[in-house]
């Protein structure tokens, strides 16, 4: 089944290095790489084969799908260079995060810790300074999220953040629902009510 939106060609997915404690979330590692494969979709990835991201690029590779991974210099032998996938070798994390960005249509923000959420707020906030429209849809399992999205409606309660910045994201509670709303997004139905997720 191929994807039927022509301008998302790859995603991006940002995720743990670690499995995390429910294997809940290595399992939607694994189904998230098929259906992006399946659908013909390319992954770009951190480049590691560690934890949740190896999961991912693995299951997409073993799908017969095409995959990007950029991986800085020093972290080569942390994360863990998988072999037979496409790997891009960058000097820093500034170079990785940018690459990531302009190599990918769309964004998947998976189960993940601080690195991963450090890639989701930059990709929020340059989504709210108009410097991208690409989509950004936090996979929400088990509400891994939830704390997260209680801290962003503190910051809007509290008046740091407009109320237009729920507009810089959408959350999904299920793998199969990825796809359908990275369609939505990028067709500008904005119709979609990302406050459901606060």
């Amino acid at each position: 089944m191929s994807f039927t939106k022509p301008d998302i060609r790859s995603v991006c997915v940002y995720c743990g290095s670690a499995f995390g404690k429910d294997a809940a979330y290595r399992q939607a590692a694994r189904d998230l790489g098929q259906i992006l494969a399946g659908a013909g979709l390319r992954l770009v990835y951190g480049g590691g084969g560690v934890g949740l991201m190896g999961e991912t690029a693995r299951a997409v590779h073993e799908a017969s799908g095409q995959v990007l991974g950029i991986m800085p210099k020093f972290l080569q032998n942390r994360e863990i260079v998988l072999d037979d996938i496409d790997t891009r070798i960058v000097d820093n994390m500034h170079e990785r995060k940018m690459m990531m960005f302009e190599e990918a249509d769309a964004f998947v923000v998976a189960p993940g810790g601080i690195g991963t959420l450090e890639e989701a707020i930059e990709l929020m906030s340059w989504r709210r300074l108009d410097l991208h429209k690409k989509p950004v849809i936090f996979l929400n399992i088990n509400n891994y999220w939830q704390p997260f999205f209680r801290l962003i409606a503190h910051t809007l309660t509290e008046q740091f953040t407009p109320e237009a910045f729920l507009d810089t994201f959408t959350s999904v509670d299920s793998v199969e629902d990825i796809l359908p709303a990275i369609a939505r997004i990028s067709a500008q139905d904005m119709d979609i009510d990302t406050r459901k997720v606060i």
